[in-house]
């Protein structure tokens, strides 16, 4: 039987450097799971990688992809077959078939659908833990990039939690009815004076971004803000120009690193009962053999849906 996985094995950009590639599946190896994929989303955390960003600790060649949902086929332990699971932090998702330590393999309840399941873990941990580092209950919060996935969470959850007001920074104007339905003050990314006012009004900045107009609301900030560096969109830094706010960087990888596994299995327990009932973008699902269609939609400006890929 042969796997199909796509692979990059150089970096670059992901349109040029990915390939489909078919090789015959190796027999499974002593204590992991041998999961067969259903779905797995493209995230910025999935590309970002292949293009070298991270090339001190993500070295090709490699199989491309962090997240997804799939089932248990073979195990050592006979009740893990037939199990949804998350098979997180080994192998590349975007395969057919993958193997996992049983340790990092995440159950998913029977009232989660699969689309939902396979965007269970990046940006929803992420939001997850940062709200449990930084509470928000009481402060003013401002989000960057703040339609996107991970900001989405960040902003339902912050209000459940009782953040005193949300801004969010948005691109185009297309997005600010679904920031409104969330609660959020939109914030045009070209209304300077809009972005200042949230800037000093803001307690606590969850920026995905960096580059420009993180260091344009840095500028902007009151002494003692703290200020979450989750993500770089923009593939730029962003620059201090004083000394009063609190920047602080934060990885989900750095945060697993440092956790007990038993202790973010736990974590997902809570999750799960959150996810169900929080607002995503819908997903348009594209074959596995159809990946550059699937880019091409998330590079699309705007785009309102999330692309996942079906193995």
């Amino acid at each position: 039987m042969d796997n199909s996985a796509l692979w990059f094995r150089e970096f670059g950009q992901p349109e040029e450097v990915l390939a489909l590639e078919y090789s015959p599946l190796a027999p499974r190896a002593a204590g992991k799971l041998r999961v067969q994929m259903r779905y797995s989303p493209i995230n910025p955390s999935d590309l970002i990688p292949v293009t070298g960003a991270y090339r001190h600790r993500v070295v090709p060649p490699r199989v491309a992809g962090y997240e997804g949902v799939g089932v248990v086929i073979e195990a050592d332990n006979p009740a893990f077959i037939g199990q949804r699971v998350l098979p997180l932090r080994g192998e590349g998702t975007w395969q057919r078939w993958l193997d996992c330590d049983p340790q990092w393999a995440v159950p998913v309840p029977g009232s989660i659908p699969d689309v939902l399941a396979a965007r269970g873990y990046i940006n929803p941990l992420a939001a997850y833990v940062m709200l449990k580092k930084w509470p928000v209950q009481g402060k003013t919060v401002l989000l960057t990039a703040a339609t996107s996935s991970c900001a989405g969470l960040l902003a339902q959850w912050a209000k459940l939690q009782g953040a005193k007001a949300v801004f969010g920074v948005y691109r185009s104007d297309n997005q600010i009815a679904a920031l409104e339905q969330d609660g959020v003050i939109a914030v045009s990314i070209n209304d300077k004076r809009g972005m200042h006012y949230a800037a000093q009004q803001a307690e606590i900045v969850f920026d995905a971004v960096g580059g420009e107009l993180a260091t344009a609301l840095l500028q902007h900030m009151q002494p003692g803000t703290d200020f979450i560096s989750y993500g770089l969109l923009s593939g730029q830094l962003y620059q201090m120009t004083g000394g009063y706010i609190r920047p602080q960087r934060f990885h989900l990888r750095d945060t697993l690193a440092v956790t007990a596994a038993e202790v973010w299995q736990r974590w997902f327990t809570e999750l799960w009962g959150m996810l169900a009932v929080s607002k995503l973008p819908e997903v348009r699902l594209f074959p596995l053999e159809n990946w550059r269609e699937a880019l091409d939609e998330f590079a699309v400006p705007g785009r309102r849906s999330k692309p996942m890929l079906v193995m």
